[in-house]
């Protein structure tokens, strides 16, 4: 009996090949061409040498000798006569012991105040329902429109008429509470979820509690990167100190490194030596901290 087709019937169509896996010049979605990948990494190398190569210039001009040449055609990251005496001459030229303390103790004033201050203010925004959240909520975006250098001369008549003048705490009061420090808090505390709120309320916790026991553990990143930036903040202003202080035992650091540049101006490697003396607590604070940075910068993300 044979079997009669149907000539109305459309052919099925012959199943396409599939490209064999490993052929040259195929890539799929989550491979990288060579030519993409030695353009990533001259991307890396640029960013390295813009960002990485101030910094070790600075530190080889500290450790060169005094009869090594540093204005060479050639630049020498590699000190010829490695010394420490630069560093030695600069805490012999200013207190940098002292400066450094008082530098200090503005930096713990401003981190103290940012935590604190920028933690209730971001949990109250966020958390709690009163009348003109917004109203304040964008007041803080606004300020983040208007530059320092606006508000610099109304912040210093105001520390002024408080009798804070030539003070360190005058030095420290107008950064201990820092808008973008408030709006990072109020984002990570936004990406909470409500219902742990709720359930707080039912069990008859409060806005303290709850601000204790469920939101601060719960951002504690956030909080390490608000600490940070806020310390490079206060650790590296120059023209603030400049301004209020001035009285020569209570300048800051910085300030008080100005003399390496009208004392010896024609030696680089002191003015070298004394910005390393400055970075250092810098690099110690974020070594301390840096774990804790890179879990910060995930929290308030969109969570699936």
């Amino acid at each position: 009996m044979s079997v009669v087709t149907d000539p109305a019937r459309p052919a099925v169509a012959a199943e396409p090949k599939r490209p064999q896996q490993g052929r040259k010049g195929s890539f799929g979605f989550n491979t990288i061409s060579p030519r993409e990948k030695v353009a990533r990494y001259a991307l890396l190398v640029f960013v390295l040498l813009i960002t990485i190569g101030p910094f070790l210039w600075q530190l080889s001009t500290s450790l060169k000798g005094s009869g090594e040449d540093i204005y060479t055609r050639i630049p020498r990251l590699l000190p010829a006569q490695p010394t420490f005496d630069h560093y030695k001459a600069v805490t012999d030229t200013i207190p940098v012991w002292d400066y450094a303390r008082n530098s200090l103790v503005v930096a713990v004033l401003v981190v103290g105040g940012n935590v604190i201050g920028a933690s209730l203010a971001g949990f109250a925004l966020s958390r709690l329902q009163f009348r003109g959240r917004r109203i304040v909520l964008g007041l803080f975006l606004a300020t983040l429109v208007l530059p320092g250098e606006v508000t610099i001369i109304s912040q210093y008549v105001t520390v002024r008429e408080f009798g804070l003048a030539n003070t360190l705490f005058g030095v420290a009061l107008p950064g201990m509470i820092g808008a973008l420090n408030v709006l990072l808090m109020f984002n990570a505390f936004r990406a909470l979820p409500l219902e742990v709120d709720h359930a707080a309320i039912v069990d008859g916790a409060n806005a303290w509690q709850r601000f204790l026991y469920i939101g601060l553990p719960s951002v504690r990143g956030t909080i390490s990167v608000v600490a940070i930036f806020a310390f490079i903040g206060a650790w590296d202003d120059f023209l603030w100190p400049l301004i209020v202080l001035t009285d020569p035992d209570k300048y800051t650091l910085t300030v008080g490194l100005q003399y390496l540049s009208g004392t010896f101006a024609n030696n680089p490697r002191l003015i070298a030596a004394g910005t390393m003396i400055a970075f250092v607590p810098i690099v110690i604070v974020f070594a301390t901290l840096q774990r804790f940075f890179f879990k910060g910068v995930e929290e308030g993300a969109v969570k699936g």
